[in-house]
Parts: structure tokens; sequence; C-alpha cells
């Protein structure tokens, strides 16, 4: 049960160390403040001269200690503010998600396909961030892959790393033709066989099912009994269209043959199937990752850690900085209605 407290607390309070800075502030003013006993020196100055010949001020005392009392309570107020007074806390008992997922992102050549704008591999990398913003109480981890696979990101919580990460990715790093799911299957399974078994655990494929390797169907089924879920995201559209040309350096490696893309929905389904996860067909929503995402959590688990808890305070500086911005415009206020007397 989460328990609670009355007690005063500051978030800062070396901020209170500046309280003392009024002590030397008082101490000035009173040695500044103009007494009666130099009523001789008038004699021998004018009126007007004698503040700047004396170093005291214009105001009388009265006036002078209502000037202080108002800085005074302004500063009080703004420290007090920066120590972050709180009270009225909870402790909640800490979680630990073991949720993890690992996603196979398809950097072949047929991902260059325009047949969803701007490209089936910029659609893929945009359906990743989205689901890189959705996710919850996952730990992700990423794989690319075309002939060959590369471990991105190992699997972690994270996932603002995989994020910076996104905007380097390309089909341009691969410098062989071909897609083969068989090693991104390979990486992610011992990727995912080092997370806990106690929780939910997933593999997610991002491709346009432009790969043909026999047997795809039963290492899936594999996974599935061990209790590895195969989710599939395709890209692109039935219809398809055509593999652009590489660029100038790799078609003077290998002759290139032009090649009809199209999204292979059937196989996709089948491999989503195998692995007792779900099929989604990209679109310009985020409810694809979302039901990925959802589909994933059917599985979730969360554990404790231990007697971990966090205190978590309830923060009330905000009445002293809208103090301080009340006496502000109130002075503000002051400045402007004697500024109008004077005039008139």
């Amino acid at each position: 049960m989460p328990e609670t407290s009355a007690a005063l607390h500051f978030a800062s309070p070396h901020w209170l160390w500046a309280l003392l800075l009024l002590v030397p502030v008082a101490v000035w003013l009173m040695k500044t403040v103009r007494k009666s006993g130099n009523a001789r020196i008038k004699d021998y100055a004018d009126a007007h001269l004698l503040p700047h010949l004396l170093g005291t001020q214009e105001r009388e005392t009265r006036g002078q200690v209502r000037h202080f009392m108002f800085w005074a309570l302004l500063w009080v107020s703004l420290v007090l503010a920066m120590a972050g007074p709180r009270w009225d806390y909870k402790e909640i008992q800490l979680f630990s998600s073991q949720n993890s997922l690992v996603v196979m992102l398809d950097i072949s050549r047929s991902m260059r396909v325009a047949d969803v704008q701007p490209s089936r591999f910029s659609r893929a990398r945009q359906e990743l961030e989205d689901l890189l913003q959705q996710a919850q109480n996952v730990r992700i981890g990423l794989i690319a892959f075309a002939s060959v696979a590369h471990v991105i990101s190992p699997v972690t919580e994270d996932l603002s790393s995989i994020r910076r990460i996104l905007p380097a990715l390309s089909t341009d790093l691969v410098r062989l033709q071909g897609s083969r799911l068989v090693t991104a299957l390979e990486r992610a399974t011992q990727l995912i066989e080092g997370q806990s078994k106690e929780g939910g655990r997933a593999l997610l494929i991002i491709s346009d099912g432009d790969f043909s390797e026999p047997g795809l169907e039963d290492r899936i089924k594999v996974l599935s009994e061990q209790g590895i879920r195969v989710h599939v995201l395709g890209i692109g559209t039935p219809a398809g269209g055509w593999v652009p040309e590489p660029d100038r350096p790799i078609r003077a490696q290998v002759p290139w043959k032009p090649v009809l893309s199209r999204l292979d929905e059937s196989r996709l389904g089948r491999l989503a199937d195998s692995g007792r996860g779900i099929y989604q067909t990209a679109d310009f929503l985020a409810t694809d990752t979302q039901n990925i995402l959802d589909a994933v959590m059917q599985h979730a688990s969360v554990r404790t850690i231990g007697d971990s808890r966090i205190r978590i305070w309830e923060e009330y500086f905000f009445w002293l900085v809208g103090l301080v911005c009340l006496l502000l415009i109130s002075q503000v206020g002051r400045v402007k209605l004697l500024g109008i007397v004077s005039r008139g």
C-alpha cells in the first residue's frame, strides 16, 4: 500500500542560504537612512545636494522600511520557490518490464520501390518511428537485414538511442542483391533468447515479403513453440513496382536485371500465422503499429524490483511563484500610477 506523509520537505534546500543576503542589505540600508541629526549640515549646502554628499537616500525612515519589506518579501518568496517546498508524498513500489521485442527491418534493394510514397523504406522507417513512440513497458532491439543481417541495437529500454540511429539507416548500405530472412531470424533469436522467459518475447518482421527461402514457416513455428511470437508488418502494395537501378559503382560489379517487386501479403500472412502473431499492412495511420504493440502486450508481464520504492512528492513551489507575480504586478501598477499623477 502507498504510504503518505505531511512532512515539509525541500527539494533543493541549499537555496535557503540565499536568505542570508537580506542581512547585509538591511545593515546597509540602516546606515544610509538620513538621520535628523544632520540638521546643522543644511546651513552649509542646499537640501537637494545633501543626499549625494552624505550618501543617504531621499525617503523617510518609514517609507524606507516599507520599501525594504516589499523587496525582502519578494526575495524570500523567490528563494523558497527555488528551494522547492513539497509535502504529502507517496511511496510507490517499483516494477520492471519483462517484455521484449526484436524488430527485423528489411533494407534490401526492393525496399526502394516507390509504390508507397516516398518509398517502401521511408515508409518502413516511419512505421518504426511510430512504434518507438507508442511503445510502453517494452524493451526493443533492432536488426537490419538484406543478404546479411546486422544487429543495429541490442534489446534495450533506451528507445531514444534507437530513434537516433534511424536516420543513418539506408538501402545504400546493401552491397549485394537479395533478402535473406533466415539470417535475420538467427540473429534475432540470439537476442531474444537472452531475455527473461517470465515476460512476453516477440519478433517483428518489417518487409515487403520479397524473399523466397524454403522452410521459413517451419523455422518460425519452432520459435512460436518456444514462446517467441512472430508478428509481421507488410510494406508496399500488391501491384508493386520496378526496383530502381543501383548506383554506378555497384552496377559495374554486378550486371543489373530489372525486377518487378510486389507486396506478398499471402506469404507474410502465413509467416505471422506460423508464429502465432498478427499481420498488418502498413498505412499512414498509427493503428497498424499500435495493433502490433497490443498483440505484444497481451502476453506482457511485469515484476516488482525487490522492496525498491520511489517517493513521489506533491510540489507546491507554484504558489510562491504566483505570489511573486502578484507582487511584481502590484509594483508595476504603482509605478505607472505615480507616473500618471506626476505628469498630471
